[in-house]
């Protein structure tokens, strides 16, 4: 119980970080502090939520082509995209000090995995 209130606290914590990044940066150019914060959060996030790509790739399939490709093929790429956005946010954790690549940009898109989740593909 006391694990999961400190791991609470410290998730809080770096989303108020990851919000106030933009602030601390103003209104004109990102400053490298605010970026190195974003993609700290990013990858934080990431490696965290990874998991729901599985969910995520299954609904769209089977929104698009039928029930049996959705729990199958929407199945398979869910894993594969699941593994993938986890070890980006792995990956964006460790360098997150060193502008890789450059300018601290996100290596997948959408940057967070339900950022695109209501929008049309077509």
């Amino acid at each position: 119980m006391k694990n999961q209130r400190i791991v609470v606290v410290l998730m809080l914590s770096l989303i108020l970080v990851g919000l106030a990044g933009p602030v601390w940066a103003g209104a004109g150019e990102p400053e490298t502090g605010s970026l190195v914060v974003t993609k700290l959060f990013r990858g934080i996030v990431n490696a965290a939520t990874g998991w729901m790509e599985i969910p995520k790739q299954t609904s769209l399939i089977w929104q698009d082509q039928g029930p049996g490709p959705g729990l199958s093929w929407g199945l398979v790429k869910g894993f594969g995209y699941a593994i993938g956005r986890s070890v980006v946010g792995a990956y964006e954790i460790v360098t997150f000090p060193f502008p890789i690549p450059e300018g601290y940009q996100p290596i997948m898109r959408p940057d967070y995995v339900m950022s695109d989740m209501g929008q049309s593909n077509k």
